[in-house]
C-alpha cells in the first residue's frame, strides 16, 4: 500500500514505492475588486422586475423620440382633420362609423370623434410632448435641488436657516391649485391675452410652473444628506489639506449624493408626467391641435365620446398606466440595487 506525499509549494505529487502520479496544476483563486457602481449594476441585473421595467420605460422614450419617423412610415400625421377630408368615415354626430372607434388596418387605433384626428399618431406625438416637458422639469428640479440643497447643508449657519425657511414657505403652497391658477398668469407674461398663445409659450410656462413648486422635496433631501456628510472624516481631511468649499462639494459631496439623487429622480419624472397631463386635461396646459397625453384624456371625457366611443379612452389610458407603473417599479429596483438592505 502506498500513500502520496504532497510537497508544499510544488505542483506535483510523489508516491513512496509506486508510480508517480500525473502532474496537476494548483488551483488559484483570483480576487478581483468591484466598484460600488459595478455592484449596483450586478444587483440590478438580477432584479427581473427592474430590468423589464427599464425596457418598458426605454420603449416609451424611444417611441417619443422616433415619433416623426414612425408617423412618416405609418403614412399619417396627428394634424389631419379626417372629419373634413373623409366625411364618409363619420356619422352626423362626428362619431366614426366603423365599430370600436374606427379601428381598422388603415387606422390602427381608430379615429378621434369630432375632428377625426388619427389616434395612433396623436398618441405617439402626445407621448413625445409629455415626456419632453417632464424631462425638462426633472432636470431643472435636479439642478436646483443640488445647488440649494447641498449649499444649505454644507455651508450651514444663516445660509441653511434662510434657505430652510424659504423651502418651508414654498411647501405651504397647495401645488395643484397653484399650477392651475398661475398658468394663465405666466402665459400672460409672454403673450397678450388678446393674442393666440403659441405652443412654445405654453411649454415654457408648464416647465416654469412645475419647476417652481417641484424642487423643494429633493432640495430638503439633499440638504439632510449634505449635513450628514460634512461631519465625516474624509470631509475634515479635505478641509485640513486646504481644499476650497467648492472643491469639497464637487469632489467629495456630489459623488456621495448620486444614490439618493438618482432614486428620487426616478420617482419625480412620472409625477411630473401626470401633473402635466392633469393641467392639459383641465385646459390650462397644452391645447389643440398640439398632441398631448392629458389633452387626449380631456377629449375622451366629453359627452360625445363617453356616450358613443368609449374606445378612445383605452389607448391613452392604458399607455399612461403602463408608463407610470413601470417607472415606479424601476425606481424601486434602482433603490434596492443601490441599497440592498432595503427590503420591499
Amino acid at each position: 500500500m502506498t500513500s502520496p506525499i504532497d510537497i508544499e509549494g510544488g505542483g506535483t505529487s510523489v508516491v513512496v514505492d509506486g508510480e508517480p502520479q500525473p502532474e496537476t496544476k494548483s488551483d488559484t483563486v483570483k480576487l478581483e475588486g468591484r466598484s460600488p457602481g459595478q455592484l449596483m449594476w450586478t444587483r440590478f441585473k438580477r432584479d427581473r422586475t427592474g430590468v423589464i421595467s427599464a425596457y418598458v420605460v426605454g420603449f416609451f422614450f424611444l417611441v417619443g423620440l422616433l415619433a416623426p419617423l414612425i408617423s412618416k412610415l405609418y403614412g399619417k400625421n396627428p394634424y389631419t382633420v379626417y372629419a373634413d377630408e373623409r366625411p364618409e368615415l363619420f356619422d352626423s354626430a362626428g362619431v366614426p362609423v366603423q365599430p370600436n372607434g374606427g379601428i381598422s388596418g388603415e387606422f390602427w387605433f381608430g379615429l378621434e370623434p369630432g375632428n377625426g384626428y388619427d389616434v395612433f399618431t396623436k398618441l405617439i406625438y402626445g407621448i413625445r410632448t409629455s415626456l419632453m416637458i417632464s424631462v425638462a422639469v426633472t432636470l431643472a428640479v435636479v439642478v436646483t435641488g443640488i445647488l440649494l440643497g447641498v449649499t444649505a447643508g454644507y455651508v450651514g449657519g444663516k445660509t441653511d436657516y434662510f434657505l430652510g425657511r424659504f423651502i418651508d414657505f414654498l411647501l405651504a403652497f397647495p401645488a395643484q391649485l397653484f399650477f392651475i391658477a398661475s398658468m394663465p398668469v405666466v402665459v400672460s407674461l409672454f403673450v397678450s391675452p388678446r393674442d393666440e398663445t403659441p405652443t412654445y409659450v405654453r411649454v415654457v410656462a408648464l416647465i416654469l410652473v412645475q419647476w417652481f413648486l417641484g424642487w423643494m422635496g429633493l432640495g430638503r433631501l439633499l440638504r439632510g444628506t449634505a449635513l450628514a456628510l460634512r461631519e465625516r472624516e474624509f470631509i475634515e481631511a479635505a478641509k485640513v489639506s486646504g481644499a476650497s468649499p467648492w472643491r469639497i462639494i464637487r469632489k467629495e459631496i456630489l459623488p456621495n449624493i448620486v444614490t439618493p439623487l438618482l432614486v428620487q429622480s426616478t420617482y419625480l419624472l412620472p409625477g411630473f408626467v401626470t401633473a402635466e397631463a392633469g393641467l392639459s386635461y383641465l385646459g390650462v396646459g397644452i391645447v389643440e391641435p398640439t398632441p398631448d397625453w392629458g389633452q387626449m384624456f380631456s377629449k375622451a371625457s366629453t359627452e360625445l365620446v363617453m356616450q358613443n366611443d368609449i374606445t378612445y379612452m383605452f389607448f391613452p389610458g392604458i399607455s399612461m398606466i403602463i408608463f407610470v407603473v413601470a417607472f415606479n417599479l424601476l425606481g424601486d429596483s434602482v433603490r434596492d440595487a443601490f441599497d440592498p438592505k432595503t427590503a420591499r
